[in-house]
């Protein structure tokens, strides 16, 4: 029998996604907000044009069939990294997140605050109400595309998650996560080894940038080396390739497929998101 500080912890993780998601295979949409204040992008338009418009996707991704959120500072261009993230862009993504929760209340919801928003971005979660993060570097190290060198957050994020009685708010990990070159050394194998070690709930697998679809073998070698730890798809799928992917994955994170076009700054397209919910579950 483990003793009984190794029972907490086991409990507080999540092994199956249903406890979350109500569903086996859960379909996450992504809820891109426009350049938050401090932005290259943002012109001065204001919190409320921000708020609406992630309302308005967030509603498109809940009518199409999706069974999740996330809510991501995706037009923050150039990414700062980890603790440079700037506290005006913590606060507005904060403003953001709840607003969305208060539109959207049925769907679970996550927050991914780029580039590894680490405490901030759990910070995000508590003040939003939601119920997952999207962890870009949970453990290990590596430059970031903007030329950031980061290291993994899960010492400090764990035991601020402890103090600040959230742990509720489950750890969604990357691992070779995409806009990002891992420290030499560092394989899949040993990050998801280590990744699972120090108590993601679930795994998240990418391409190589946003909307480029991961190697399928690589999807499945991820799955095998996972264990019980869920694996999630984290870029890159389609309404053409989303089937194959659900073969060997636990669920997907969506975004750049089910825009407007299929191009990744115009709004949700309530229709694409349909094919793809369809297509995801077998229906295509």
């Amino acid at each position: 029998m483990p003793p009984m500080w190794k029972e907490h912890l086991d409990r507080l993780r999540l092994r199956d996604l249903r406890e979350m998601f109500r569903t086996a295979k859960p379909i996450i949409g992504m809820v891109h907000c426009w350049p938050l204040p401090g932005a290259p992008g943002y012109t001065g338009y204001g919190m409320q044009t921000i708020i609406e418009h992630a309302i308005r996707d967030a509603e498109a991704l809940a009518e199409g069939g999706c069974d999740g959120l996330i809510v991501e500072n995706m037009w923050d261009i150039p990414f700062r990294a980890g603790p440079h993230v700037p506290p005006e862009s913590i606060a507005a993504q904060a403003v953001v997140a709840h607003a969305v929760r208060q539109a959207v209340p049925e769907l679970p919801l996550g927050i991914n605050l780029v580039h590894n928003g680490g405490v901030a971005l759990l910070g995000i979660a508590i003040a939003a109400g939601a119920s997952f993060i999207r962890v870009c570097m949970f453990t290990g190290a590596g430059v970031w595309d903007a030329g950031s060198w980061d290291e993994g957050c899960a010492a400090d994020l764990m035991r601020r998650r402890k103090e600040l009685h959230a742990e509720s708010i489950k750890i969604f990990a990357d691992v070779d996560k995409k806009h990002s070159v891992r420290f030499p050394g560092i394989d899949l194998v040993t990050h998801i080894e280590w990744t699972r070690f120090f108590g993601a709930d679930a795994i998240i697998v990418s391409g190589r940038m946003t909307g480029d679809a991961p190697d399928i073998a690589k999807v499945r070698q991820a799955r095998e080396l996972a264990g019980d730890t869920p694996i999630l798809l984290g870029s890159g799928t389609t309404e053409q390739n989303i089937a194959a992917f659900m073969e060997v994955a636990d669920g997907v994170i969506v975004g750049s497929s089910i825009k407007q076009d299929g191009e990744i700054a115009n709004p949700v397209d309530v229709n694409r998101v349909r094919r793809f919910v369809a297509a995801a579950r077998g229906r295509g």
